[in-house]
């Protein structure tokens, strides 16, 4: 077996862009932590970027015990050679033992690179992290179908365990990485919990400035400028409240999205989701799409019209604080994560519901 002694703590790539953090930098942090307990290690944040020292408490604030800053002017920009070279130095010097970046744009051109650099394995837009295979364990027996309880495991198994979706969401695979390190993986944005910002571990977070050696001639590309487009976006992630539809609106497609539109309206300005059925239809764009292949959502309010409640479509909505399910058949799984089910056509149910909503607020 590999001796892999000198690989030490968690560490978190952190995505500031221009000067601004992101959600999925808190995420990724707060789920490190409990990886690093688990390790009885330390959580590292991996901050580059120019001027961007200030950021570190805010890391700390999260779970960081420590963040390493490497700040130079050739680091304002994202570039891909740029980052992964100062990141691939920073891995070589320190030798963290598992990494994690999060599953954006960045990240999926980021993580592959840096990955064949260090020689590593990567498991790509992870789903779910753990190290305890007791933990692992009991996420398997409420999230799989299988006999956990007739299967042999290697309780002193320590490495980490990435779940992703496999064959388009319909299986999902647990990855490790036994003979390399650091263990790399991206975690898909939303799947994992922010912890709430704690001001004493910010200000008690200790930053560290290492040396470096980047320059004009390790970049092959130049950023110009950068452009905003003025587009609407559909932000499920950060949504109170979500209306989502599913095959149920086939007998009318746009009555049943205008329906939904209208009920997240009169709930307090919900978004509209949908399931993969959708989207595969192209009733939906996919950025409506909730589940394991879309977005995974923590909203205060979700409501399921016409959503078998396929467990790929659960695993990513079973987390909301009240499920709301309407469907015309009663052995419909929805109805097993729902906190309220009515057994109805959503095309007269919702209209029902929309009124008795709107007359409840008038009065």
């Amino acid at each position: 077996m590999a001796d892999f002694s000198e690989y030490k703590n968690v560490w978190v790539f952190c995505e500031q862009r221009q000067g601004e953090l992101q959600n999925t930098d808190f995420e990724l942090v707060s789920e490190a932590k409990k990886l690093a307990t688990e390790l009885n290690c330390k959580v590292v944040g991996l901050l580059l970027g120019e001027n961007v020292k200030g950021l570190a408490s805010e890391i700390g604030g999260y779970g960081a015990d420590e963040v390493v800053v490497c700040d130079s002017p050739l680091l304002k920009d994202y570039t891909t050679d740029a980052y992964a070279k100062v990141l691939c130095d920073m891995v070589n010097e320190f030798k963290p033992e598992v990494l994690l970046i999060g599953a954006t744009n960045i990240g999926r051109d980021l993580a592959p690179r840096i990955a064949a650099r260090l020689h590593t394995g990567l498991t790509a837009d992870a789903t779910h992290l753990d190290i305890d295979t007791k933990g692992y364990v009991e996420y398997l027996r409420e999230s799989s179908t299988i006999d956990v309880d007739n299967t042999t495991f290697d309780w002193e198994d320590r490495n980490l365990k990435m779940t992703r979706p496999a064959f388009g969401g319909h299986l999902m695979a647990t990855i490790i990485c036994p003979r390399f390190r650091p263990q790399i993986s991206t975690v898909r944005p939303g799947v994992m919990k922010k912890a709430a910002f704690d001001k004493a571990k910010a200000d008690a977070v200790q930053v560290i400035e290492p040396s470096f050696e980047l320059s004009a001639a390790d970049i092959k590309t130049e950023v110009l400028s950068i452009e905003k487009a003025a587009t609407k976006m559909v932000d499920l992630i950060g949504a109170d409240i979500i209306v989502s539809v599913g095959r149920g609106i086939s007998k009318d497609v746009e009555k049943g999205i205008a329906l939904a539109q209208e009920l997240a309206d009169v709930l307090g300005g919900g978004v509209v989701g949908a399931s993969r059925a959708v989207t595969d239809a192209g009733w939906l764009d996919a950025m409506h799409q909730v589940g394991q292949t879309g977005k995974t959502v923590h909203p205060k309010i979700y409501v399921a019209l016409g959503i078998s409640g396929a467990i790929q479509h659960t695993a990513g909505m079973q987390d909301s604080e009240c499920i709301i399910a309407i469907n015309k058949t009663d052995a419909a799984p929805i109805f097993g994560v729902a906190d309220y089910g009515i057994v109805g056509d959503l095309f007269k149910v919702v209209p029902q519901l929309i009124e008795e909503i709107k007359k409840a607020k008038a009065a």
